[in-house]
């Protein structure tokens, strides 16, 4: 069914838009929607359409909004269980306070082409921040992590379906080669 909305000038504030509504809005130009309501006939009442354009939401704008998490840089060594932080402690996140993010998208920067793999791990906490057990969950095992020298990259946390852990911890490991410098930047999506 599709859906119509009239929303008075005085009640308009700022709105989000998928680009297919180009009037501006405000106190003196308000939104061009109109609701409208459906008669027992299967026709719409369409009060003074004269004044009002209307245009269908039928298919609403979904709004993603997304958050910086971490920005480093760290070099890669053949240690195992480093993270993105330097950290070889294993029971310790490199991203805590994740349950609002369905996914991550971390980007990064590899300064060389040597061998390296990642692995991810999450877990949920209670509410105050505890691990709800002992360990992580693997969610990504031991991956190659793809570029050569001084090449892009990005991967999605989960590569499929909603991610919403709290605590996320990302390895890198040096499988071959010599150290080199890796910068990542880990947005959070909502």
């Amino acid at each position: 069914m599709n859906h119509r909305m009239h929303i008075p000038a005085p009640y308009v504030h700022p709105i989000y838009t998928d680009k297919r509504i180009d009037t501006p809005v405000g106190i003196n130009a308000p939104l061009p929607v109109q609701i409208i309501a459906r008669n027992p006939d299967g026709s719409y009442g369409v009060p003074n359409t004269t004044n009002a354009p209307v245009f269908n939401v039928g298919n609403p704008v979904r709004i993603r909004t997304a958050d910086v998490l971490l920005v480093a840089t760290i070099i890669v060594t053949a240690d195992a269980n480093r993270d993105l932080l330097q950290s070889t402690s294993t029971e310790l996140p490199t991203l805590d306070g994740c349950g609002q993010y369905r996914k991550l998208v971390w980007f990064y920067f590899r300064a060389a082409a040597d061998a390296t793999t990642y692995r991810v791990l999450a877990r949920a906490t209670d509410h105050n921040g505890a691990p709800l057990g002992t360990g992580w969950q693997e969610i990504v095992p031991a991956t190659q992590l793809s570029g050569g020298a001084n090449s892009w990259g990005r991967i999605e946390i989960p590569a499929s379906g909603d991610g919403y852990y709290d605590q996320y911890r990302i390895e890198v490991r040096r499988t071959d080669g010599s150290n080199y410098a890796l910068t990542s930047k880990i947005v959070g999506v909502r």
